[in-house]
């Protein structure tokens, strides 16, 4: 994840950068949905048979520290569908893992209370104008109830976002979206690229121009609202060129200040998939993100530790640079984002050490 705001401002401000500690952990619990949206990567719906059950999740969560979790991205599927989500949450929190929820949002008011009490994070998801987002989310009616859960959290005092996936039939939508994280006061705003996982790679992804141009829009935003001192993060995910344009552009504006924020970008480090990201599945398969095509290995089957510690695929994510092929293999920015998805790669190439074709640069 790119913290787009945060580093303009700690840059502008001159605070020191740290390193990252510790592994966030996106932890897909369900397969069930009350939704059925174009681009998920789960291609959740109903609930599948082999969910990890109650028993096995408290034993697996006691073994995350092991591995060095410090956050827990409870996901689905809706997380909400699983009945024990709450016992999930508190054992988590009792660990010493923040936790994370990441929702639709159809369900927040009716759990308002035990999600004020477990969680530490709300991310609900919107993914443009009423219209294109019922249509997005194959539900009538959405756009306005996951608005009202988002209003719900606010009123609750629970720290909550937005979360925003671009695409060709939602990129259109960006300006009204930062519209209403200004106008209904939401403190962040986490925009995640498409990945071709899931449903999602019935999907094709902007033109490159048109792409490079949504991500210049979103950077723009993002100097604006830290110029005119709005405390909203605004956060992207899943295409580490965004960097880049970040660089570039702060290069152009604070040229005096532009070596801080590259050294910043340097230990921030691009995409962590395998490395300070981890994806357990609903059965047990643990992968280096949520969108990869194979697992590293199944807590049913194997430790987490022994699973997290040495693979032939892992090996070769935790390269300093990766070895890639194409135009990532040559790319000057290669410190800096790290390859970008390599799900992607595979997705495409059929080949993990191919360029990402969502590079737009």
């Amino acid at each position: 994840m790119l913290r787009i705001t945060e580093y303009i401002r700690d840059t502008l401000e001159g605070r020191k950068p740290g390193a990252f500690e510790g592994v966030i952990l996106i932890w897909n619990l369900t397969k069930a949905c009350n939704l059925s949206c174009k681009h998920c990567y789960s291609s959740a719906g109903k609930r599948e048979e082999g969910e990890l059950t109650h028993e096995e999740v408290v034993s697996l969560v006691h073994r995350l520290p092991s591995v060095g979790v410090r956050f827990a991205i409870l996901s689905g599927g809706e997380p909400l569908l699983r009945e024990d989500i709450f016992k999930i949450a508190r054992l988590l929190k009792g660990t010493g893992i923040k936790t994370y929820l990441s929702t639709n949002g159809l369900l927040v008011k009716e759990y308002i209370r035990e999600i004020k009490d477990v969680f530490d994070y709300v991310g609900i998801s919107i993914d443009g104008e009423p219209e294109v987002h019922d249509l997005f989310r194959g539900r009538r009616g959405a756009f306005e109830e996951s608005l009202r859960a988002i209003r719900a959290c606010l009123d609750e005092g629970i720290r909550v976002g937005l979360r925003f996936t671009l695409t060709p039939a939602t990129a259109k939508s960006l300006p009204f979206i930062f519209e209403l994280v200004e106008r209904e006061g939401v403190p962040k705003l986490y925009i995640s690229h498409l990945v071709y996982s899931g449903r999602g790679r019935r999907l094709s992804d902007l033109e490159r121009e048109e792409y490079k141009k949504w991500v210049s829009f979103i950077i723009e935003k993002s100097f604006e609202f830290v110029e005119r001192g709005k405390a909203i993060d605004v956060v992207t995910g899943n295409n580490e060129a965004d960097a880049v344009l970040l660089y570039r552009e702060f290069s152009k504006r604070y040229p005096d200040l532009s070596a801080r924020l590259y050294e910043r970008l340097l230990l921030w480090g691009g995409n962590q998939a395998g490395i300070r990201l981890m994806n357990i599945d609903y059965r047990g398969n643990v992968k280096p993100d949520p969108f990869f095509n194979h697992s590293l290995g199944n807590v049913r089957q194997d430790e987490l530790q022994r699973i997290w510690e040495g693979n032939g695929l892992l090996s070769f994510l935790r390269q300093r640079p990766r070895r890639l092929r194409g135009r990532c293999g040559s790319c000057a920015f290669i410190d800096i984002c790290n390859g970008n998805s390599r799900a992607r790669a595979y997705a495409v190439f059929g080949d993990y050490r191919e360029e990402d074709p969502a590079c737009y640069l």
